[in-house]
């Protein structure tokens, strides 16, 4: 029997992380965690109450009153935010949270805070995580570490997809606007920002379909959980 792993994924804006995360997570039994779900509840906090960003104190008495769960809806096949006992799902997604996140993203309290719920739910392993910093600060010990990377023109239209489904009016412009400064805003924040660890392995999935990324990903892990029980073996 393979031994329990941390799989963790990283990368920019609709590499399709969450796609592949998601996936994955199913084909192997695992737990799935979207990271980049956490930071949008916490800025639709954030933004429905009010809170002043520049305040340390506000910022820290409002991460006490957030509590993020997740729920998974079986006839959909997806996973489901809940934040403070409220379905948040449609409400993360909005151009108000997109717009917002990665500046909330940005702030060290509300990292640290977030940090170090994910590093608790990491405690049993069997578990597959996505987002920025997953591989170089969440779980830097991580058995597999992936970082997803498409072109330009491919993640803009992914998202614009992925909005249009969703009922937004955004233009492929503002779109790509939006992702571009996220891109920005990501890899150039102080804290814990955007990078590929050094042991991560890349994975261009710009010409790949969702069920080859998966299969591709899937051997990976096998791979990764293969080498971890043999460690075991070895250093029992």
């Amino acid at each position: 029997m393979q031994p329990k792993i941390i799989i963790a994924i990283d990368g920019f804006s609709s590499c399709g992380k969450s796609t592949l995360a998601r996936d994955l997570s199913r084909k192997m039994g695992y737990r799935y965690i979207d990271t980049g779900a956490m930071y949008r509840a916490v800025t639709h906090y954030f933004y429905m109450n009010r809170v002043d960003m520049a305040s340390h104190s506000d910022m820290i008495a409002a991460l006490e009153h957030i509590h993020i769960d997740f729920d998974y809806d079986h006839d959909t096949g997806t996973q489901i935010t809940i934040l403070n006992g409220q379905d948040v799902n449609r409400d993360i997604r909005s151009k108000d949270v997109s717009d917002r996140v990665s500046l909330v993203s940005a702030i060290k309290e509300v990292r640290h805070h977030l940090v170090r719920l994910q590093q608790k739910m990491g405690l049993k392993k069997g578990l597959i995580m996505d987002g920025r910093d997953i591989g170089t600060v969440v779980f830097p010990h991580a058995e597999l570490k992936l970082f997803l990377t498409a072109e330009e023109e491919t993640r803009v239209q992914r998202r614009f997809a992925e909005l249009n489904i969703a009922g937004s009016t955004l233009t492929v412009k503002e779109v790509r606007e939006n992702l571009l400064k996220r891109d920005y805003m990501d890899s150039h924040r102080e804290e814990s920002p955007l990078r590929k660890a050094e042991d991560a392995i890349v994975l261009d999935n710009t010409n790949l379909t969702t069920g080859e990324q998966l299969e591709l990903a899937y051997k990976l892990a096998m791979k990764a959980a293969s080498v971890s029980k043999e460690q075991g073996t070895v250093n029992s």
